[in-house]
């Protein structure tokens, strides 16, 4: 995870102790009536953590700092030294879990789904969502999964069914998709849905960086524990960057438009990843229902102009949307709005 990442995804995780905080202590009359800044005191909630890398033991810190009474009680990973890094970090938070709540294993995750717990943050490599997801809705849990929530067209469908049934059990679900949680995004795209720069023409989504990290492989790992803990650089297992990390930047595309591509043509390459069967570029023209082109660009490889951003071309001027802030500029360049991320801490 980029750094550039780090106060927004701060912020946003909170939404999903928010939601069912919210949904828990509130009336009827007030469920669905916006996110909080900070989960209300209420209701005790407790998190299961499936997936204890990186990514998901941040997911669970930042759970444990969006409000009162909120505790991770159950662990799951495939491999024992996740579990017990993730363990160690979350302990030092001054919670404790039981050692019969740390489990290891391909059938961890349904062990931590069967635990009492009553949220489930799903942080795997993403290859194995769509099966954690349905596992965690059939067992009647709210969830929290990173993003991207499938890695092909199968997996996506398996998504959109148990999202329509996790409806039908009114369970609180939210994504990764952290940029449509971000003050600075929500604000940029009600100034721009009510007209500030003019109906949307074009636009252009990048998410360009440097190489990415990688595992090398070890003697003693089989050809399943390196494609795991190398998952990254796999496009089984992670979908490729376009859909691992662009999507982003994608998301917001479709946000700001309220639509999503009818066509896409577009070509990649692979010239300098270390490890994996990924590529390091793409270039895609998505083309909108109403006929509007978006650029999307992505990249991963060292020694070149880095760009994480979105910009929206409009008949009456132009925004530049990206983490670190979001401006809106006259026709005559000019700014005419602006909400720096520092307005966000």
């Amino acid at each position: 995870m980029s750094d550039e990442c780090n106060v927004s995804r701060r912020r946003f995780m909170g939404t999903v102790a928010v939601a069912g905080a919210v949904y828990a202590a509130c009336s009827k009359a007030q469920q669905g009536q916006g996110w909080l800044d900070k989960a209300p005191d209420g209701q005790a909630l407790t998190a299961g953590l499936v997936g204890c890398g990186g990514r998901g033991s941040g997911a669970a810190l930042n759970f444990l700092s969006a409000g009162p009474n909120l505790s991770i009680a159950a662990l799951g990973d495939v491999f024992q030294d996740r579990v017990d890094s993730a363990r160690q970090k979350i302990e030092k938070k001054g919670q404790k879990i039981a050692d019969d709540k740390c489990f290891v294993g391909f059938d961890a995750f349904q062990k931590v789904i069967d635990s009492g717990v009553d949220i489930v943050i799903l942080a795997t490599p993403p290859h194995f969502r769509p099966q954690h997801f349905a596992a965690a809705i059939e067992a009647g849990k709210h969830v929290f999964m990173e993003k991207p929530v499938a890695v092909d067209p199968v997996g996506i469908r398996s998504i959109l069914d148990t999202a329509a049934k996790a409806k039908t059990k009114n369970r609180v679900v939210v994504t990764g998709t952290q940029r449509r949680h971000q003050p600075s995004y929500i604000a940029a795209f009600e100034r721009i849905s009510n007209g500030a720069i003019g109906e949307i023409i074009t636009a252009r989504v990048l998410w360009n960086q440097g190489q990415l990290w990688y595992k090398e492989r070890q003697q003693e790992w089989s050809d399943m524990e390196w494609l795991i803990r190398d998952w990254v650089n796999w496009t089984s297992m992670s979908g490729d960057h376009i859909v691992e990390q662009h999507v982003h930047n994608l998301d917001v595309a479709w946000w700001f438009l309220g639509a999503y591509p009818a066509k896409a043509v577009g070509f990649g390459g692979r010239a300098r990843r270390v490890t994996g069967d990924q590529y390091d570029f793409f270039s895609v023209d998505f083309e909108m229902p109403s006929g509007l082109h978006v650029h999307s660009m992505c990249r991963q490889v060292d020694g070149c102009a880095n760009d994480v951003s979105e910009y929206l071309v409009g008949a009456n001027g132009w925004a530049n949307l990206s983490s670190k802030d979001c401006t809106i500029f006259k026709k005559d360049g000019t700014v005419a709005w602006q909400f720096s991320a520092e307005r966000e801490e």
